[in-house]
């Protein structure tokens, strides 16, 4: 993201929504200080997270439902809480499972807190793992990742050479402290890998960035396989240029020879409806040619990869709740029908979609928010209902 799947279990997910999760009652007021005091070097593990199956990575996607981004948190430079969202509780992680996503993405990034000899501070990384544990705890599957690292992660094939031992450093760690997760657990190397500020920044880069972000996966998936043990057997997520949908990033794009590798994208789609594009194309209601582009991403991941056995998880996706011109009323109904066409043609296809949640649903920003951390409750819960109704 840019900074700035029975009766019975629907009729819950529709009583939590309405009803909030646990009730009234708000997130308890954690400081970082005294959550840092709590943190130990060496944390249990819980034992459902030891198993790692025998199973294809597509059967692993397979198990997948539906997901939901713990947004501007372990990815905000500065620290979890220094983009405006409150520290991570156990209660938030479980509200969002009893609601029925399966699936939790923790953006991480890595490369700020890394000191001159390349290490992960022990408080971060037990931090991070501490949310990993609310979620497998939950009996979620989890990705983690490394985000919002452009601004020393260059694919370019002139550069790589000057960050790569880094990029290797990081990886390695992030492998070892968590080498004795099961398959609940997935890698994810890269967050739209780009060159800032470069030509075709967000639509493919140039063929030397394509062939730069090769280089960067194969040793990604290099340097996890090399920490041995469950980490052979890992599903690791690669991407294309910026992790875009595009002809040209995914005819470039080279798949590991491994077979437990998935492909990563990001599909904010149309872009005009799901963003502020700030032009006179700007689209606030959901119609037929909404659902066009949407068929038309699907069609050519279809075409590139699904089609060829390839599995795919979209790690990103969402629409912002925006005004209509000259008024206060949202287009939050519309969202309603948006993401009920975005989830039933994913399905068709067999991905799993993990909705951007950056938690800001007022403001001016980019209001990807759907669930208020701190009330416990979900902003329009129609839209969540509406996930849970669609995913298989």
């Amino acid at each position: 993201m840019r900074p700035s799947k029975a009766l019975a279990s629907i009729l819950l997910s529709v009583t939590l929504l309405m009803c909030g999760c646990g009730g009234n009652k708000a997130a308890p007021s954690v400081t970082t200080a005294a959550a840092t005091e709590a943190v130990t070097e060496n944390r249990s593990i819980p034992a459902d997270t030891k198993e790692m199956r025998d199973i294809s990575v597509q059967e692993l996607v397979g198990e997948m439902k539906t997901g939901w981004n713990l947004g501007n948190t372990f990815d905000s430079l500065g620290g979890e809480t220094a983009w405006g969202n409150p520290y991570t509780t156990k209660a938030m992680i479980d509200c969002v499972a009893e609601a029925g996503f399966d699936v939790i993405r923790i953006p991480t990034t890595w490369g700020e807190k890394m000191d001159e000899s390349d290490k992960i501070p022990d408080e971060w990384i037990n931090r991070v793992q501490e949310v990993v544990d609310y979620a497998i705890d939950n009996g979620m599957y989890v990705i983690l990742n490394s985000h919002h690292e452009t601004s020393w992660i260059k694919p370019a094939t002139d550069q790589l050479d000057s960050f790569m031992p880094k990029f290797e450093a990081m990886w390695k760690q992030i492998a070892e402290h968590f080498a004795d997760y099961g398959d609940h657990l997935l890698f994810e190397g890269l967050n739209e890998p780009r060159i800032e500020g470069g030509k075709a920044e967000w639509s493919g880069g140039t063929k030397d960035g394509r062939a730069a972000l090769n280089e960067l996966n194969k040793k990604f998936v290099e340097t996890v396989r090399a920490t041995g043990g469950k980490n052979e057997k890992r599903a690791l997520l690669i991407t294309t240029f910026a992790a875009a949908v595009a002809e040209v990033t995914f005819k470039d794009l080279e798949i590991p020879d491994d077979d437990h590798v998935l492909v990563s994208l990001h599909a904010y789609t149309p872009y005009n409806y799901t963003y502020h594009s700030n032009s006179e194309w700007e689209v606030y209601e959901f119609d037929e040619q909404v659902g066009n582009n949407i068929d038309g991403v699907f069609e050519l991941i279809d075409e590139y990869f699904t089609s060829k056995d390839i599995p795919v998880i979209i790690t990103e996706y969402g629409s912002v709740s925006k005004a209509f011109p000259g008024t206060d009323d949202r287009n939050d109904a519309e969202n309603v029908k948006w993401v009920n066409y975005y989830i039933d043609r994913a399905e068709k296809s067999g991905i799993p979609c993990v909705w951007w949640d950056n938690g800001l649903y007022y403001g001016s920003g980019e209001r990807f928010g759907i669930f208020d951390r701190k009330s416990l409750k979900w902003y329009v819960p129609d839209l969540v209902d509406e996930i849970m109704a669609v995913s298989k």
